[in-house]
């Protein structure tokens, strides 16, 4: 299974590394350009879980039904869902709202050599279509969707899962406890600086993400799948501060 997201034309990440006027994160041409090395480098297990989500796509995906990719950005996990996915008449979609990512990932589609079909929506996710979906992947999204509309989005993903279905749900999460907050932090930074991120490109990202990446606890998160109407929800990794869950929704 090749799963891997091709690096033709990536860049490293250096934008923060000089002292820069505070501003929001955005997903804009400069992050596009530089994303697979930022991705790597700041969220420990990524090339974990990027395969596993094609294994997940693998077992889980029904014949003749729809798999979405929501929050796509380059296209990692839509690529593994695309090697994972064995039934031709599957319908994958990958949605972001970034027209500078989708750009991109329309490249990197083209350079993947997979028969399977994958269309591209430039669209928000809060208002795209979804329906008759065996398999959806938010991978490290919904922490960029403001809180007050995630239960709805949720909501929607479940009522459109057929039975038998999941939504494959990665995250940054806090802690209610302030010391395995602080630890787990400690930890991040630390895998940071191992993969060659300086203190100010450390604390210069964590500001710029401070207002537009919202963690939030994994009870919080098991209870709105669950209220949104799956039945089961498990962790299936867990590195530090960054988990992936899997929701299946039974009938």
């Amino acid at each position: 299974m090749n799963t891997s997201q091709p690096s033709t034309d990536t860049e490293a990440d250096r934008l923060f590394a000089e002292a820069r006027k505070p501003s929001d994160f955005r997903f804009d041409s400069a992050v596009a350009r530089v994303f697979p090395d930022m991705i790597r480098r700041s969220v420990p297990g990524y090339t974990t879980i990027i395969p596993m989500i094609g294994v997940i796509a693998e077992r889980y995906a029904q014949p003749d039904s729809h798999c979405y990719d929501l929050g796509c950005s380059l296209g990692a996990a839509t690529l593994a869902m695309r090697h994972g996915i064995s039934f031709n008449d599957c319908t994958l979609i990958g949605v972001d709202n970034s027209a500078d990512m989708i750009e991109r990932c329309q490249h990197y589609i083209a350079l993947d050599d997979h028969p399977l079909p994958v269309t591209l929506r430039c669209d928000d996710i809060l208002d795209t279509e979804l329906r008759d979906a065996s398999v959806t992947t938010l991978n490290f999204t919904l922490q960029f969707v403001p809180p007050s509309k995630r239960t709805s989005l949720l909501e929607r993903i479940a009522a459109a899962t057929r039975p038998g279905g999941v939504l494959i749900l990665s995250e940054k999460i806090c802690f209610e406890s302030e010391q395995e907050q602080a630890t787990q932090t400690l930890l991040h930074h630390e895998f940071k600086r191992a993969n060659g991120y300086s203190d100010l490109e450390i604390s210069q990202k964590r500001s710029a993400l401070e207002q537009v990446l919202v963690p939030e606890t994994l009870e919080t998160h098991r209870d709105r799948l669950t209220r949104a109407g799956f039945d089961q929800v498990l962790v299936w990794y867990q590195c530090f501060n960054f988990v992936s869950m899997l929701a299946i929704k039974s009938s």
